[in-house]
């Protein structure tokens, strides 16, 4: 990126963009923060950054370019039953709850805060559709997706979703819940029409004209919002988001963001394998933080098929110099984040043109080859997915988030020794850290939520069934 001197206008629009957004995380991230940047200028045509900070500043066109420019400094990784962890402990435990609580009044209000393209709120509105059954007829449901993202919002609004985007679910479930296109997976109507959105910024709530419509909901889910957030506004928000909750309402945040700050808004509520908050009352005293360590393997793990071995790959032509290294860290960020931008809009040939970049670079960049093969899974090249995937393995034997992919690969082409395998080997080395022990590109995946990933994926039988 340029070098910019004080006091030129990009550190005066790093710091609006940070006070408007809550993104601390660009405090220390100039280089992405101009990426984004210099895409707008691009796009409104504009040279230079000075230009570019006046057309914000106009009374008139500035209004809507800072929606656009918050759209590209905000576009979000979603996918179907992100967490699974979370999602189990919200159909086991929290829904049932709210649901039986609410017999009465048949009355639930759900907001999905920081929604991206749906895919979160959308998850929730499939799963009280399969709790509820036949009665959901009955009950007056408001499940409501908010972001900052305008463009997000109109692609959540048309429920199509690309392989990407579900590729945490199962064939069985895909059948289930979608209808195939061509090239998307379109939601079926019936969950599809529970869900509604509209624009958000979670900063508003601290304002003096904080929305008044975002009150009185029984489960708020904001999670992989606030970990861009300075801790002092991320607990700020903590607190406007409890106030906002009714009467036991509970409150879910991504795995990385829990801070011992929210207690004094919330109290902390353990479930099985998850941590969630209710709305702490008047008086009460705060409760204790939730004990964390690690498990031993657990059984099931015993009686599983041997570890996954990893063939070596062909040895490489001979060479004059020493083979490039990895990405230096100060490119891998903002380079990765393109590619997962790209795959999650589903513009595959750029992201798998970015990736070969990438490689061509630097030849022994796992996070690379993991990204490839992913996107080569997503547009049904499991071949090409494969070999890429068993690569990224080969460069890091402890990239699980890469094991866990290549097993899902080998499973759907129909080789399920080699997939249980490698998923046998997941579980093992998950089972291994502690279950808080985040994982290299899990996006805030956690080894406890891998451990029963795999487990789900080899308690069914080769027919897909449990």
């Amino acid at each position: 990126m340029p070098v910019f001197a004080p006091g030129h206008p990009f550190w005066r629009l790093k710091a609006e963009v940070i006070a408007r957004t809550g993104h601390f995380y660009y405090a220390d991230k100039d280089d992405v923060l101009w990426d984004r940047v210099r895409r707008r200028l691009a796009a409104v045509r504009l040279e230079d950054v000075e230009a570019y900070v006046r057309l914000l500043d106009d009374p008139g066109a500035g209004p809507a370019e800072w929606r656009r420019l918050e759209g590209e400094i905000t576009v979000g990784e979603t996918y179907f039953l992100r967490y699974v962890e979370q999602f189990t402990a919200l159909k086991a435990h929290i829904l049932p709850e709210l649901i039986a609580r609410h017999a009465h009044s048949k009355r639930l209000r759900i907001w999905s805060a920081g929604c991206a393209t749906g895919a979160e709120p959308y998850s929730v509105a499939i799963l009280l559709a399969e709790l509820l059954g036949d009665q959901i007829a009955d009950w007056r449901l408001t499940i409501l997706g908010t972001d900052i993202n305008e463009a997000a919002l109109e692609a959540a609004r048309t429920a199509s979703f690309g392989a990407w985007a579900l590729r945490s679910l199962s064939a069985e479930q895909k059948r289930a819940w979608f209808i195939q296109d061509e090239r998307t997976w379109r939601l079926r109507p019936r969950f599809r029409s529970l869900v509604r959105f509209q624009y958000g910024n979670l900063l508003d709530l601290l304002g003096a004209a904080a929305p008044l419509d975002l009150t009185d909901f029984d489960l708020i889910l904001c999670r992989n919002v606030l970990i861009y957030f300075h801790p002092e506004a991320m607990n700020a928000v903590i607190g406007a988001l409890a106030q906002r909750l009714g009467d036991e309402g509970w409150l879910l945040v991504g795995h990385a963001e829990p801070n011992p700050g929210f207690e004094a808004h919330v109290r902390t509520i353990t479930l099985p394998g998850a941590v969630a908050y209710r709305r702490r009352t008047l008086g009460e005293e705060p409760s204790p933080a939730p004990e964390t360590g690690w498990t031993p393997v657990p059984e099931f793990v015993a009686e599983l098929p041997p570890p996954l071995e990893i063939l070596p790959l062909p040895p490489p032509a001979p060479r004059s110099t020493p083979p490039p290294p990895a990405l230096p860290p100060q490119a891998r960020p903002a380079r990765l984040a393109d590619i997962r931008i790209l795959a999650n809009l589903g513009r595959f040939a750029e992201a798998e043109a970015l990736c070969q970049e990438a490689l061509a670079e630097m030849s022994a960049e796992p996070a690379a080859y993991f990204y490839l093969g992913l996107i080569f899974q997503a547009q049904g090249r499991l071949d090409e997915a494969e070999d890429a995937l068993r690569r990224a393995v080969y460069l890091d034997g402890t990239f699980l988030m890469a094991q866990y992919h290549l097993g899902l690969v080998r499973l759907e082409r129909g080789d399920q020794e080699a997939g249980r395998r490698a998923l046998a080997a997941v579980a093992r080395l998950a089972a291994s850290l502690s279950p808080t022990s985040p994982l290299c590109e899990g996006d805030g995946l956690r080894a406890g939520d891998l451990r029963e990933l795999a487990r789900l994926q080899l308690e069914k039988d080769g027919s897909g069934r449990r």
